[in-house]
């Protein structure tokens, strides 16, 4: 394989354990997770030395006991060191990707619609978590049907 195609493919390896271990580290993983990302980091560094020894004088490997979000750091500065040569990714959500120039542009002309938006998120939060818990739905008086209810038709 290509060198500049290898270094393109680990630096992508860097970037989705990064994502995948502040995912980890939000959603309350365990330290196999941590173990794990760690262990990644270390053999896409073992391998990008092994491409270019130079590197070791910048970056060391991480140690077993790492954090989800040391490994998460380590990974993105590790990514960013080869940015220039792997280039810069376009943001993909769920295979779907898109362009920063479109983006730039829809936001140009859309920023005060998404301000407008956040705002009334922000207004709103306090009566939707009423509602979520409870306090501010309706009552079975007031014609809301249980589960139980449900099964019992």
């Amino acid at each position: 394989m290509e060198r500049k195609q290898e270094i393109a493919k680990l630096v992508n390896v860097l970037r989705r354990t990064a994502r995948m271990a502040l995912q980890s580290e939000w959603t309350g993983a365990s330290a196999d997770a941590a173990a794990f990302c760690v262990d990644q980091h270390n053999r896409v560094l073992s391998r990008l030395t092994e491409l270019d020894s130079e590197i070791a004088n910048v970056f060391a490997p991480l140690a077993p006991g790492s954090s989800l979000t040391v490994a998460a750091m380590a990974c993105r500065q590790l990514a960013a060191y080869y940015e220039d040569e792997a280039g810069r990714r376009d943001w993909k959500f769920y295979g779907a990707g898109f362009d920063a120039e479109s983006f730039r542009d829809f936001w140009q002309k859309s920023a005060r619609e998404i301000e407008d938006l956040g705002e009334y998120i922000r207004e709103s939060i306090e009566e939707w978590a009423r509602h979520r818990k409870g306090t501010g739905s309706r009552t079975r008086d007031q014609g809301a049907k249980t589960t139980m209810d449900l099964n019992d038709e």
